[in-house]
Parts: structure tokens; sequence; C-alpha cells
């Protein structure tokens, strides 16, 4: 199967967060989609490994944070590639409790909506979660954040355990063997010197060489010295 079709989706980028009792959680995700006008209702899918999987289940409530085009990549890094279950992921992030309990950010997110979870269907390593809206904010200033957008100007990745990833291989992969793009060993965000790393003032044509010492990551974090030349 060589399933191109489904990579020319659009998506979004979203924050879902939830809670179980007093801990709360939240990662990031793509797949999200409104299934009915009246009552409001969209449905999200989350990997069962995943710990937010564990809240929203415990709790049957979720909130979908709208992430908006400048959020930074290690933004993302923090709620994309690491483990509520080995860090705070709120720690340092302003956020507050919304209706369903569920954090609500309060830094690079142009809106959000709170479920309710009405039904939800398991799908391999994934389950659906529906849920009833039960309140909603937007700020129509800001410009969201699409998948593509990420991809293609950040040069982001998809975790494991996104519905989204897939490996890379030696036919999706051919057109950039020369390019001298470099990989971080620890999350696979890949460095692109002709796009550069503009939220770390990188800017694009610098090759990963001239970069200076003390950058890390983007994404994770993780020191230069953690990436390798991408074969």
């Amino acid at each position: 199967m060589k399933p191109e079709a489904l990579y020319k989706v659009p998506y979004g980028l979203y924050m879902i967060s939830s809670h179980k009792g007093k801990k709360i959680n939240g990662q990031i995700a793509n797949a999200l989609f409104q299934v009915t006008a009246e009552p409001p209702t969209v449905a999200i899918s989350i990997n069962k490994k995943n710990l937010t999987h564990e809240y929203i289940s415990s709790s049957k409530v979720f909130a979908a944070n709208i992430l908006c085009q400048k959020t930074p990549m290690t933004f993302i890094g923090n709620f994309g590639f690491k483990s509520g279950r080995d860090i705070n992921k709120f720690e340092h992030v302003n956020y507050k409790l919304g209706k369903t309990h569920s954090p609500i950010l309060a830094d690079n997110c142009l809106g959000y909506f709170e479920a309710e979870v009405i039904d939800q269907l398991s799908v391999g390593t994934h389950t659906i979660f529906v849920g009833k809206v039960v309140n909603d904010h937007l700020n129509a200033s800001e410009i969201v954040l699409t998948y593509d957008y990420y991809q293609q100007v950040k040069g982001g990745r998809a975790p494991k355990t996104a519905p989204t990833y897939r490996k890379k291989t030696t036919e999706n992969s051919k057109e950039e063997k020369d390019m001298d793009k470099y990989v971080c060993t620890v999350c696979g965000y890949v460095y692109d010197p002709r796009k550069g790393d503009s939220d770390n003032g990188v800017e694009p044509g610098t090759a990963f060489e001239d970069i200076p010492n003390d950058w890390v990551c983007p994404v994770c974090g993780a020191e230069k010295k953690a990436f390798e030349k991408e074969e």
C-alpha cells in the first residue's frame, strides 16, 4: 500500500488537554474534525499509549487548544515529543482550567473549545473520542498553525504515536539525499539548511556546521552534538 493520498489531507495542529482528578496533561494532535453542528460535536484521535488518552478515558472531557502560526517549536516539542509520565508539561506554561477543568492555554493559542465525551470508538492503536462542545472561545486576529506549515516551514515531524507518522523510506527521501540535512537522534526533527531555524535566529541558507555550538534542537532541546547527517 502507498497511502500518498492520505498525506494530502489538510490538518490543523492542536494541544489536546484533559485531567484525571487533580492531575493534568496535554499533547499535540492533528486528527480533529467537526462531526455535527446541532448539537456541536467534534472528534479527536488519540493514541492509546499516551497519558492524555488515559486522562480522557477517566474524566470523559477534553479541551482542544487551537495553536497559532507563531507557536515556537520548543512549545510544540514540549507537548508533542515528551511524556507527561516523566515531566510536568505545564510547569512553565501559562494556562487556566476551563469549564471541564481541562487546561486552557494563555499563550500560542488562537482559541479553544471544551467537550464532554459522548461516544468513543477503538480503532487499532488509537481511540476516536466524540465530544459535545460545552465551551469555546476564538481570537480571530491570529493565524492558525496548519500541519502543512509545521512540516514545510518549521521543519517539524510527527511523533511515532501520531496517526500521520510514517517511516522514512528510500523512495520518499530520494530527492533529499544530497541536501546536507541533519536529523535529531532524540526526536527526529530534521534541520534543513535551506529553511534554517527562524525561531532561534538561524537564517535560511545556514549550513549545519555554521550553526553556533550552543544551538539546541528547536523541538526537544537536544544539544547540537545529538544530530547526525541524514543518510
